[in-house]
């Protein structure tokens, strides 16, 4: 019988070869654990000196070695083929366009075989044949964690009726700690949480903070992350005369815990695919300054559970930063309503449910011809 049509358990092999943690791994981790609950079978294939390894063993998830030294990494596709056929997946799932990459190596090793790619950046599909070659015709479904990113593959070449759109999600009550209206002690906080690199805008923020000192506000900043610009904005804080508001406090482990400090969580991403951060200030019940860039529009209802502004516009973040400063009423108001929103529709059991239900769909449909018949 078709597993696609009595939902039996699956077997699920995991393919993400980052070293590094990108932040997309913790969607990983809970799409594995809500499909554990579940019965299914889960095998991770990942880097064996990478944060994912040891996350996934801390959660009782079985895991195989993938060191990729490049993108065409035979050693590798040797290793997942035989993985494969000792234990008959249901389901491939790449995690990451490097992953991806394997797809034309790997093969259709049994008729019963399907794969699933997620695509979690929001930069332009390249339109050339090989981009196309690896959607279209070596997996049998393209994941997008944005209706944002969906727009990207069409308009790079892959075929719309090949693509669900699924959001990512996180566990509300992670969060419960910061849930809450906080006991100001000084100044209003305002804090973001993201990888200090150009695309996450940071630059933009801070002048942001210079034109509302100018203003008069007395505000504290607190960045957490690290990345490649950290020097760089420290001596862009340090000129603008912001070196007594801004902190940067690298890698924060306990995100619940910074943000129950925080007044205000501010994204002004340049581009982003989704926006798991915004997701949890929103849990955390903070209201959400970010920009219109990437998913970030289908998490924040603008002017209902925070401010949407243009990317690169400084000003515009200093005007929405005041407003919620200046009327504590409103940002609690519209903090209340985030979390609501977050609590409906982006739970990291809703994200997963509707992953493990696209791959019965792909397992079921009797119509989707076998890869090697696609054109």
């Amino acid at each position: 019988m078709v597993k696609g049509e009595d939902r039996g358990p699956l077997k699920i092999l995991h393919i993400d070869p980052e070293r590094q943690w990108g932040g997309g791994e913790g969607q990983v981790m809970g799409l594995l654990g809500y499909l554990a609950l579940r019965g299914h079978q889960n095998r991770l294939a990942c880097d064996p000196r990478g944060r994912l390894k040891l996350e996934a063993e801390k959660n009782g998830i079985a895991t195989c070695p993938v060191a990729m030294r490049s993108d065409i990494d035979l050693r590798a596709v040797l290793s997942l083929r035989r993985l494969i056929e000792r234990e008959g997946c249901d389901i491939v799932h790449f995690h990451t366009k490097r992953a991806l990459a394997l797809s034309p190596w790997l093969g259709r090793l049994h008729p019963g075989l399907r794969y699933v790619v997620t695509r979690r950046m929001d930069y332009p599909v390249r339109r050339g044949w090989y981009d196309r070659y690896l959607y279209n015709r070596k997996v049998d479904g393209v994941i997008a964690i944005s209706q944002k990113i969906a727009d990207l593959l069409v308009e790079g070449g892959v075929r719309r009726e090949k693509i669900r759109v699924i959001h990512s999600g996180i566990d509300p009550e992670l969060f419960a700690s910061a849930w809450g209206e906080r006991k100001r002690q000084g100044p209003p906080v305002i804090g973001t949480v993201a990888v200090l690199e150009e695309r996450k805008g940071h630059r933009f923020l801070l002048e942001a903070a210079a034109l509302l000192k100018q203003e008069g506000h007395r505000l504290l900043y607190r960045f957490a992350g690290d990345g490649s610009q950290r020097e760089y904005l420290k001596e862009t804080a340090i000129g603008l005369g912001l070196k007594e508001e801004i902190a940067f406090e690298g890698f924060v482990s306990e995100i619940s815990n910074f943000l129950s400090a925080v007044d205000v969580f501010v994204l002004p991403s340049l581009y982003e695919g989704l926006g798991v951060a915004v997701l949890e200030a929103m849990a955390a019940g903070r209201p959400v300054v970010a920009t219109r860039a990437g998913g970030l529009p289908e998490l924040v209802e603008d002017r209902v559970t925070g401010f949407l502004v243009p990317p690169g516009d400084s000003g515009g973040l200093a005007r929405a930063i005041a407003q919620l400063v200046s009327r504590e009423g409103l940002a609690r108001e519209m903090g209340l309503s985030a979390r609501e929103r977050v609590q409906r529709h982006f739970t990291v059991g809703r994200m997963a449910k509707k992953n493990e239900d696209y791959y019965y769909e792909l397992l079921g449909d009797p119509k989707r011809p076998a890869l090697g018949q696609m054109r």
